[in-house]
Order: structure tokens, then sequence, then C-alpha cells
């Protein structure tokens, strides 16, 4: 399992149909993730350091476009990604050597039967959103997928908190960290909002988690862009065994 330390990434790996959060960063939380992307950075753990320092790049820019820090930032991002490219752990070589899969064509798709009262659906994120989807104009989930509005799922993908780094309340659960990492957002298919149950929380993974919920399927818009169509009432937050 890859290390990935640190909290919110969202828009750092996200694409620009993903969640966007609206208040600017504060100065010491930049700081904090900064001093954690460079301790990581300077072990030569760039694994770790790569995503705290999209995180730390995309707060700048949120915070003071201008901002002298910024150029050493992405000075070292381009640094990991190099050291990475030339010498990757396990996880990444996988993702760079995956084959493309056409499984999101109408005669290759595999739809999928809603479970039956107190079974669980066990489908992971990229199968569930075996479609193609148009994020800007929205209205073409197939009916199987429709279907499973109000299904018990168990899923599995990394961790990206959308509210806070501690105590976290909600949060997206991507496919692969890499590939936001490397230029290759999820789509907004391939993407569940994840809910915890009122009251209750849960602390930061940040290796590969299994959840277990109640799947919504709705298509939510935010300034007319589909953000979010797979969000999930969350019962179960584990980690993935490995």
């Amino acid at each position: 399992m890859m290390r990935l330390a640190g909290i919110a990434i969202v828009m750092a790996m996200l694409s620009a149909s993903a969640m966007a959060q609206t208040t600017k960063p504060s100065q010491s939380d930049i700081a904090a993730i900064e001093l954690r992307a460079q301790t990581a950075f300077d072990k030569g753990d760039y694994a770790t350091a790569l995503p705290l320092l999209m995180n730390v790049e995309k707060k700048l820019n949120d915070s003071d476009p201008k901002s002298a820090r910024l150029g050493p930032v992405q000075e070292k991002i381009r640094v990991c990604k190099k050291n990475l490219l030339k010498d990757p752990p396990k996880d990444l070589q996988n993702f760079l050597n995956q084959k493309p899969q056409d499984n999101a064509s109408p005669e290759k798709r595999k739809p999928h039967v809603k479970p039956k009262e107190g079974q669980t659906l066990d489908l992971a994120i990229k199968d569930l959103g075996n479609f193609e989807y148009d994020a800007e104009k929205g209205g073409n989930i197939p009916e199987y997928v429709k279907n499973l509005n109000g299904a018990k799922v168990r899923t599995h993908g990394f961790m990206i908190p959308l509210d806070q780094a501690d105590n976290i309340t909600e949060f997206a659960l991507v496919p692969s960290l890499f590939a936001c990492c490397f230029g290759q957002p999820p789509q907004v298919q391939h993407t569940m909002v994840v809910h915890t149950p009122k009251g209750k929380a849960v602390g930061y993974f940040p290796d590969e988690i299994v959840i277990e919920g109640t799947l919504v399927v709705n298509e939510k818009k935010e300034d007319g862009l589909v953000v979010s169509v797979f969000e999930v009432n969350c019962l179960s937050v584990k980690p993935m065994a490995k």
C-alpha cells in the first residue's frame, strides 16, 4: 500500500466537476500541510510529499495567487513526479502499466442487479459507474444504475476529506490517488461522496479503505455542472485488508 499522509487534497486532485470549497484556507492550515510535505520531501518520500504539495499549491492559489511560495512548491512537485516516474512504488507501477478498459460502451456494459432486502451489493466504483457520462448536460444515467438507488453497497477506494482533516463527516471516495496526482482525475461517475452518520465522524485513512452503506443515485449540480451522481450514507469505514 502506498503511504499518503495529509488532509484534504480535493481541488488539487479532482477535476472541475468535483466538489468545490468556497472558503479560503487559513495560513496556519497551509503552513501545517507544507511542513508535513517538506518533511516527507526531505526524506525522499515522494509518494507522500506529492499530494501534500499539490494541496499546498491549490491552497496558495486560492488564498494568494501571487505568493512567492508558489514557485518553490511547484518545483518540488516537479521533482516528486520526476522521481516517482523514475523509480515508481508498486502501486504507481500498476497505475502506469494499466491498460485502458472499454467497459463503458453499451454493448460491453454489465447491468447491475439491485440486491434483495438484507443483502449488500459488493461493487467497485468504476464498475458502478461503467457508463459514459456528460457532466455538463447530465441526464444519461442508465436505468439499471438508477435502480440501485437505496441499495446497500460495499465498495473500496481512497479517502479525500471534503470538510476537515480530523473528525471527518464527509469525504470523496476515488479509485486511485496516483491517477489524480498524474493528471488523470476521476470522472464524476467514478467518484462517490460519502457521508458519515449524523453526530459521528471518522479519522483520516491514508491507505485504501472499504466502506458500507446506502447508495444514493442523484445528479447534483453547481453552477450548471454536475458535481456528483453517487453518494453513500455510510455505516462502516474500515482499512482494506492487505
